[in-house]
């Protein structure tokens, strides 16, 4: 068997896998965001997005097979970004570009530099920058939509981050209007997706992806850094408490679509503060 033969074998199996052996966790959670929260609609033309790590590679193979085997009413583009990755990640993200069979169009730009510059809270401006650069190219390449791989973990781990050190309630919606550029949507269709299950689909299929690969970060993984990750703090605790309840992170998801407003001192729509004193009196 040549070369070629020989990564087609492996590029099926790990196509194969998402359907067959992780259909119920992968496939079935995937379709089923896509369809809860009616984030594909004909004629879209998506970016989809992929950083070089085990959730957004998934995404776009989650993608292929969607327009492989659905209705074909979408036109999926597969958008990668360099924002600064050293030699290292970058040939990581195109080898396994082509071991998945994944037609990436890249860009390159200084992120990492100026927000390396920041050393106390980073990764916030980092994302904003990494998510406007991509909205502005996606819209370059005639796109309306672009997806990022967050999954089901980072919501319910930004619920409680919200929570704990924000002091508000507020969830990561699955999809949402771009107020910087009008007629842009993103989208988050592994938004039910569990990050274990994403997990066991690399081992299986003996996948390596990149991480984080922010230089501050790797800094930190070493014991170099000194900043505290907060999101890191969340998944532990997250983890303490599904030792006590199995139900835990369900419920935390669930919150966000259970509320109950008349049992709310207060909230925020389209900028405007609600209190339950303004018709209190009016019961």
């Amino acid at each position: 068997m040549n070369d070629k033969s020989s990564e087609n074998t492996i590029r099926e199996e790990i196509e194969r896998s998402m359907i067959k052996a992780y259909r119920k966790e992968l496939w079935s959670r995937f379709t089923q965001a896509v369809n809860k929260y009616e984030l594909i609609q004909p004629g879209d033309k998506i970016a989809v997005c992929v950083s070089g790590g085990k959730d957004s590679f998934l995404m776009a193979k989650l993608f292929q097979e969607l327009y492989a085997h659905g209705e074909r009413n979408f036109e999926a583009v597969y958008l990668t970004m360099d924002p600064g990755y050293n030699e290292i990640n970058r040939k990581k993200v195109w080898e396994n570009a082509k071991l998945l069979g994944v037609p990436l169009q890249g860009f390159e730009s200084s992120i990492f530099e100026i927000t390396g510059k920041n050393d106390t809270s980073p990764c916030y401006p980092c994302a904003r920058m990494r998510r406007g650069a991509l909205y502005s190219h996606a819209r370059d390449m005639g796109c309306n939509k672009i997806a990022l791989g967050h999954h089901y973990d980072d919501v319910i781990e930004t619920i409680l981050m919200g929570m704990l050190y924000g002091g508000q309630i507020q969830t990561m919606m699955p999809k949402l209007h771009s107020v910087n550029f009008p007629g842009m949507e993103l989208i988050r269709p592994m938004y039910l997706i569990r990050e274990e299950s994403i997990k066991k689909w690399a081992k299986h299929n003996n996948l390596d992806f990149i991480a984080c690969a922010c230089r501050l970060t790797e800094g930190m993984a070493s014991g170099n850094g000194s900043m505290d990750s907060k999101r890191a703090e969340i998944k532990t605790l997250i983890k303490e408490l599904h030792e006590k309840n199995q139900y835990t992170e369900a419920n935390i998801f669930k919150s966000v679509e259970h509320v109950n407003l008349s049992t709310i001192i207060a909230y925020k729509q389209d900028g405007v503060t609600h209190h339950f004193l303004d018709g209190y009196n009016r019961a």
